[in-house]
């Protein structure tokens, strides 16, 4: 058994999967979300609403040692963003103030929607950031207010994350959806479990006493057209029919790389769209 604590503030999907594999360590885990129930076996609850900036009667009385936030909006829309990304963050920096608590370092769980090439660049840590849309521009706010806290801190920007329940694509595929083959639309994923692997092991190591960036990408090995997974899945599912009227549509094309990530050791366990849809396949097939 570790004697190392982390709070995750949001213990959602991906934070439930943190919570479990930072258990598996044996690690003190706590999670924070408003309803409690839903955590997993092990972790100690903190109930709280994180757009009262009141701290919660819940919140740990010793420091811990690690926090990771990572929310998601419940309104899609730059209000939503902002009080879940934004001020959802600095109430969490108030409470530990408060507490005079101090971490040793925050993850801060972000999005590649902060970077707007669209031409199938290379993108990685130290490219521009220059986002076009109210979520990638909230998202670097908010990144900014927890590099500038009082506690040292590292950005986690995932790509699109899908996994069991996260499947729209799928859905998309089944019903005969087309997409663009020219110019290819690159697109950039992760699987639920590597995403909660990453943070993991950063996580690791810097208890470890290696030095951590103040950003990563979360990113699978393969940014692979759309059309090619589209037509990857339509081969395994066995989908043959085409629908006359609706596309797959997506906004810009890029490629985030995952070297910073690899280059400190980390693997993913789902190294492509391949292996990480066919397990889904094969679970829902088992079910």
């Amino acid at each position: 058994m570790s004697d190392l604590s982390v709070l995750i503030v949001g213990c959602g999907d991906v934070g439930g999967r943190l919570a479990r594999q930072m258990l598996a360590r044996g690690w003190h885990v706590s999670g924070l979300r408003r309803a409690v129930g839903q955590l997993p076996h092990g972790v100690v609850p903190v109930a709280a609403d994180l757009a009262e900036p009141a701290i919660p009667s819940a919140w740990p009385s010793h420091a811990p040692d690690y926090l990771v936030y990572c929310v998601a909006a419940s309104q899609h829309d730059e209000a939503g963003y902002q009080a879940a990304y934004v001020q959802g963050l600095r109430h969490v920096q108030g409470w530990l103030a408060e507490r005079g608590q101090r971490p040793r370092r925050l993850l801060f769980v972000s999005s590649s929607s902060v970077f707007a090439q669209k031409g199938g660049e290379w993108v990685d840590e130290q490219s521009p950031t220059s986002p076009e849309g109210y979520s990638g521009r909230v998202m670097l706010e908010a990144e900014q207010l927890a590099l500038a806290g009082e506690c040292p801190a590292s950005v986690v920007r995932l790509t699109g994350i899908y996994g069991p329940g996260r499947e729209w694509l799928l859905s998309q595929v089944r019903q005969g959806y087309r997409v663009a083959e020219q110019p290819p639309l690159y697109g950039n994923r992760i699987h639920a479990e590597d995403a909660a692997s990453l943070l993991a092991f950063l996580l690791q190591a810097d208890a470890d006493g290696r030095a951590l960036d103040d950003c990563y990408i979360g990113v699978d090995d393969d940014p692979a057209p759309l059309a090619d997974v589209v037509g990857w899945l339509r081969e395994y599912m066995g989908v043959t029919h085409w629908s006359d009227e609706q596309r797959v549509r997506r906004t810009g094309s890029k490629r985030c790389s995952n070297a910073r990530a690899r280059a400190l050791g980390w693997v993913p366990a789902y190294p492509s769209y391949k292996e990480g849809y066919a397990a889904i396949l094969q679970g829902s097939a088992s079910n």
